[in-house]
């Protein structure tokens, strides 16, 4: 049984082609929240093992990954409740495959500085 159809967007009328529209974009940004979760847990994980980091400062980075981590996996629920579960596994392979921090993002050398910003 087929639980869901595909849509072709020439045969739907005007107010189904806003629809369509507006669930593609707002695939779109969840996608986006997604890959941005994960650039904060790689990087978030880079620092934490880098070793540079005092003993406090590593268990405030770890309690921040495990929330990361949680709201990661909610945002995969999030997409499959909302667009199917295809189309979340869709998107957590595609922000896996493709969402890459560069190696020379590195902790900063002082501990005090970390979460801290220059206004």
């Amino acid at each position: 049984m087929t639980l869901t159809v595909a849509v072709n967007p020439s045969l739907a009328g005007p107010a189904s082609r806003f629809v369509l529209e507006h669930e593609q974009v707002s695939l779109s940004d969840a996608v986006e929240q997604l890959a941005g979760l994960r650039f904060s847990i790689v990087l978030s994980a880079r620092w934490e093992s880098s070793g540079t980091l005092s003993g406090d400062d590593r268990l405030e980075l770890r309690d921040e990954l495990r929330q990361l981590r949680s709201r990661y996996s909610d945002k995969i629920d999030e997409i499959a409740m909302n667009y199917g579960v295809q189309a979340a596994m869709a998107a957590k392979e595609g922000v896996e495959r493709e969402v890459i921090v560069p190696k020379t993002m590195m902790p900063p050398r002082n501990a005090e500085s970390i979460g801290t910003h220059d206004i």
